[in-house]
């Protein structure tokens, strides 16, 4: 009975590094295209949205590294910890640069540039998110991790970021909306902050990891 237990926490440990390995390597291409898109267009939501992939990518090496040491109990609840404080500390800068960016460009009236590939990300962000999502979400329920529930709700919230985006920017697109962009920007921030001060607090864990 316990080794069976043991090769079946073993499939949930390898699945869950191959997720963690599609995360960092999704959320990465996703980053680069999304800063580069936003500098280029000027658009503070597209900006902030490639940050929160690059806290993605932190989230997805520190989940990693708590899955090669699924085996030590110690080693596993400390990295688990981690990843919380880590991923809450991100969210909460992350906060403070959208709130300041978009303030700014609402007072001071910058328009975004029309950005195609910036809609082109937000849409497939919009589809793969909730699928990666789901599966994390098994993952942390067949091994009882906080941190892996914790990332799984991460993905859930990039999910809502892909859908204020594509908002802001469609708005901006077909109907020269210009403040919709900073506009979901600021809808972003106390998302982004509940979450930062939940994850600080550990709340993730209790939330998601039953």
């Amino acid at each position: 009975m316990l080794q069976g237990a043991t090769v079946e926490r073993g499939r949930f440990v390898e699945r869950g590094r191959r997720l963690e390995y599609f995360t960092i390597f999704w959320n990465g291409l996703e980053a680069l295209a999304a800063l580069i898109s936003g500098f280029v267009a000027g658009s503070v939501a597209l900006v902030g949205f490639g940050l929160d992939s690059l806290i993605e990518v932190t989230s997805g090496a520190a989940l990693l590294w708590r899955l090669h040491r699924d085996e030590n109990t110690s080693l596993r609840e400390t990295a688990e910890r981690l990843t919380l404080r880590i991923v809450a500390a991100c969210f909460l800068i992350l906060c403070a640069y959208i709130a300041y960016d978009s303030l700014d460009s609402l007072v001071t009236r910058q328009a975004p540039a029309r950005s195609l590939p910036g809609i082109v990300i937000a849409v497939a962000s919009l589809i793969a998110m909730p699928l990666l999502s789901r599966a994390k979400r098994r993952v942390s329920i067949g091994l009882g991790s906080a941190a892996m529930a914790a990332d799984a709700r991460q993905t859930d919230f990039c999910t809502y970021l892909s859908a204020i985006l594509l908002g802001g920017l469609l708005l901006n697109a077909l109907f020269g909306l210009w403040w919709a962009d900073p506009v979901a920007g600021l809808v972003m921030v106390p998302i982004i902050a509940r979450e930062g001060i939940a994850g600080w607090q550990g709340k993730p864990c209790r939330e998601n990891c039953h």
